[in-house]
């Protein structure tokens, strides 16, 4: 079977870390939504005025001095600025000094669904929305422990390398979508033998993979993958989500996935392969409801697990950069103070 995976960073080859401080204030981005809708239908009335008014020669001969393009040009320079702003609230960092740390504890591998059938809403708000909130929630728990992230469809990527670097995974995780493996199926052995090879070699205990899936339209492999982790020490634990009643299936153009017959497909979450795969992996099957009882348990069994000393590099100091953006948007803030609204000759060239 072949495997494709990101390359992992040598470890010997120190990298600068970057971060956000205060990542929560990025949300604040969003406000440029509404603004961005609100001036295009301002200028969109604005125009369709003027051509109630008259024809936009006349018009523009009453008032010579005006320019649409200034206009254009000093809102984005305001709406850049105010993304320079944001940006340094949210204080961004770069790591400058690393140490290594010894910590005892396990590693923790989970493999991700991200197939088109994780978009069915028998749970809210989506099967893989739900499952990204646990694995957030899981790693809000962990303390020693390493942790990397497989994501699988038809084929499985490694999302992330083991590392205790928790904030690193929560902007993996946020990236994740259905969209990042092109190949859709559900390869969970493909996913299982590339957990395999992200743990370190020589170990044949301290190991975990989390199956994170509806277990629905599995490709064939998971059974020979299960045998051989089980060999490697790996306890594999699986975490179903969906219902047995189904869901549709939605697609990109608004409509459902359909048969041959063009019924709609509704997606059942299988939960009796799930538990056949924790059963032969010596681990537990659980169905995700909440999702803090389904952690509590987890973290119940990882707990009985043989813990093991755990060399690691960590970034201890960071430098502050948010004063460059801040820089930024005062000179942004400044440029469009001084540009006049009237009309050019310059602009009058490029009719603008």
């Amino acid at each position: 079977m072949t495997v494709a995976c990101r390359p992992r960073p040598s470890p010997s080859v120190p990298r600068p870390m970057f971060r956000f401080e205060h990542i929560e204030y990025l949300l604040l981005l969003a406000l440029l939504v509404p603004v961005l809708l609100l001036f295009i239908y301002f200028s969109v009335w604005r125009r369709k005025s003027i051509e109630r008014f008259g024809s936009k020669s006349l018009v523009y001969q009453l008032i010579p001095d005006f320019s649409d393009g200034k206009q254009v040009i000093k809102f984005v320079l305001l709406t850049l600025a105010y993304i320079c702003l944001v940006i340094a609230i949210a204080n961004p960092q770069i790591g400058t000094k690393q140490e290594k740390v010894k910590r005892n504890g396990i590693d923790v591998v989970v493999a991700l669904d991200v197939s088109r059938s994780m978009l069915a809403q028998d749970v809210q708000p989506n099967r893989l929305a739900r499952a990204k909130n646990f694995i957030s929630n899981f790693v809000d728990q962990l303390k020693n422990d390493r942790f990397a992230m497989v994501i699988f469809a038809g084929r499985a990527y490694l999302q992330m390398p083991l590392s205790v670097d928790y904030s690193a995974v929560k902007l993996y995780l946020r990236s994740v979508s259905t969209e990042s493996v092109p190949t859709q199926g559900t390869n969970i052995g493909e996913a299982i033998d590339l957990a395999n090879e992200s743990f370190a070699k020589g170990d044949n205990k301290s190991k975990a993979l989390i199956i994170i899936s509806d277990g629905e339209d599995n490709e064939p492999g998971v059974e020979e993958a299960l045998e051989k982790a089980a060999q490697n020490g790996i306890k594999v634990f699986t975490v179903a989500v969906g219902t047995e009643k189904g869901s549709p299936i939605p697609l990109p153009n608004g409509d459902y996935k359909r048969d041959a017959e063009n019924n709609i497909v509704l997606s059942k979450v299988n939960i009796e392969a799930m538990r056949s795969y924790a059963a032969k992996g010596n681990g537990k099957a659980l169905i995700l409801g909440n999702g803090k009882d389904e952690i509590e348990a987890i973290f119940k069994e990882l707990g009985r697990i043989s813990t093991k000393e755990i060399d690691d590099v960590v970034f201890t100091e960071y430098d502050d950069k948010f004063q460059y953006f801040l820089i930024a948007a005062a000179l942004l803030l400044i440029a469009e103070f001084m540009l006049s609204e009237r009309r050019s000759r310059l602009f009058e060239k490029l009719k603008i």
